[in-house]
């Protein structure tokens, strides 16, 4: 059986029992208890289960289900963003990201390295990178909207300030020409701006779709991170507000020129 028949009778089981076992999976398909390990955080980074101690539980409700669909917008060009940003990241080092959909592909793209210790307020990133080589995952704590698997709020915010890591990686919401980095919940924008401010070193990841977008709530000016990574050249006002504040722009269509000459 490959991989994809035997995912999809995962989740008609799921869709039965609401919840499955590891060790009983692997012996009704007969492999290994690590290749249902694989197959169930695969399942979890698209948004279609839950990984638990020992198996996974259903995703049930509609907004789950949006959250899933909007991994799939642009889905190549973020997974392409994510391993990009995740070439910054150096083995044996600490890093925390946010919610969203870009930060869960970097995750994905991390789950290679070696001894990181990874603090996020996004449960399906720390689900996705359990049993991988990382040092330590921490799940930043407080109480945990069941939409996306956000912990947002005053209790995550004061749990980031214990901390001070290497490498912060953030998503955003929209972009203005500008140079200002955008969200709509102000909530979520606490715990960017405490992830942020508790990093030594700060990247924003970010298809050009944001720049179509608009939301109410500054998270930073892009002048305030070090590394701006995105898919396509930004607009020339953003590019320069940027430079005034010595940000990188890393645009895949400018990595994938230059590896090609």
């Amino acid at each position: 059986m490959g991989i994809e028949s035997r995912q999809d009778e995962i989740l008609e089981l799921l869709n039965v029992h609401e919840r499955v076992e590891v060790e009983e999976l692997a012996r009704q398909f007969g492999v290994t208890l690590q290749t249902i390990r694989n197959d169930l955080r695969e399942l979890s980074g698209r948004g279609l289960a839950l990984r638990t101690r020992g198996g996974a539980i259903r995703v049930e409700s509609a907004s789950n289900r949006e959250y899933a669909e909007r991994r799939k917008l642009r889905g190549k060009e973020k997974e392409a963003m994510g391993i990009l940003a995740a070439s910054l990241i150096p083995d044996n080092c600490s890093v925390m990201l946010n919610i969203g959909t870009s930060t869960e592909q970097v995750a994905r793209a991390l789950a290679s390295h070696h001894g990181l210790v990874v603090l996020s307020n996004n449960i399906n990133i720390i689900n996705s990178l359990i049993g991988t080589n990382s040092k330590e995952l921490v799940l930043v704590g407080g109480a945990v909207r069941q939409s996306d698997g956000a912990i947002v709020g005053e209790d995550a915010v004061e749990f980031i300030s214990r901390y001070k890591v290497d490498f912060a990686i953030v998503g955003a919401s929209a972009l203005d020409e500008d140079g200002a980095v955008l969200d709509y919940d102000a909530r979520e924008v606490s715990v960017a701006r405490a992830i942020l401010r508790n990093s030594r070193t700060r990247i924003l990841v970010c298809d050009r779709s944001k720049f179509d977008r608009t939301a109410p709530v500054r998270i930073c000016d892009i002048s305030e991170l070090d590394y701006f990574i995105t898919d396509r050249t930004p607009p020339a006002r953003f590019v320069e507000a940027a430079q005034k504040g010595q940000t990188e722009i890393l645009a895949l269509d400018v990595v994938d020129q230059y590896y090609d000459e």
